[in-house]
């Protein structure tokens, strides 16, 4: 039982800053959800059931354009498709004995962060590792949703463009530990780095 407290809790405290930074973004997100004229309780029920800013984001956008409903789900699914092989990665770091319903609870918080932390842990990955960091991050998300929502009208534009620099520093400093482990994977932060610089540079 000890064991397992430890390993819950080591999650919970490798969450404590994704949970920092997911408070922040969310913000943000709370605050293009007002201005759109949902209530704090839908923006932060929105955040809860889905946990992905750039899926929200272009959500609020495409409300906003008043696209019709079978346009947001089909776009939130095109953009979320690198959960998919995420997911996979994840499948195959845990045990083979994982029970099905572990595998089900954490499919539902893959983030690019949570991933990060999770596929880069030493040997097989517990569920309770990722439980952990799911218990301090996910909060934080609906939370800093709400907060942005009920607030986000009276922060100045300047603070909420900074407060969505955040994410960019916290999942640096996901990767920057593995990476400075590994060659390998420092090879491939710099090559998706350098693809991510090139497709935005590229007029088609």
């Amino acid at each position: 039982m000890g064991r397992k407290r430890d390993i819950f809790f080591n999650g919970l405290r490798d969450g404590l800053p994704v949970a920092m930074g997911y408070l922040a973004v969310a913000f943000t997100l709370g605050s293009s959800a007002a201005a759109l004229g949902l209530s704090p309780f839908e923006a932060s029920l929105m955040s809860a059931l889905n946990n992905t800013s750039a899926g929200e984001f272009s959500a609020f956008t495409l409300m906003a354009a008043g696209t019709t409903a079978a346009e947001i789900p089909l776009t939130t699914l095109i953009l979320n498709m690198r959960y998919f092989l995420m997911s996979c990665a994840l499948s195959q770091k845990l045990d083979k004995n994982t029970p099905f319903f572990h595998r089900f609870l954490l499919s539902f918080a893959v983030t690019d962060e949570i991933f990060g932390l999770s596929v880069t842990r030493e040997g097989k990955l517990e569920a309770l590792y990722s439980y952990g960091i799911m218990a301090a991050a996910l909060p934080a998300w609906t939370i800093g949703t709400y907060l942005g929502a009920v607030m986000g009208s009276v922060m100045p534009a300047n603070v909420s463009a900074a407060l969505n620099m955040a994410v960019y520093a916290m999942f640096i400093a996901v990767i920057m530990p593995p990476a400075k482990k590994d060659k390998t994977v420092a090879l491939v932060v710099a090559v998706s780095m350098a693809a991510s610089l090139v497709f935005s540079l590229i007029p088609a």
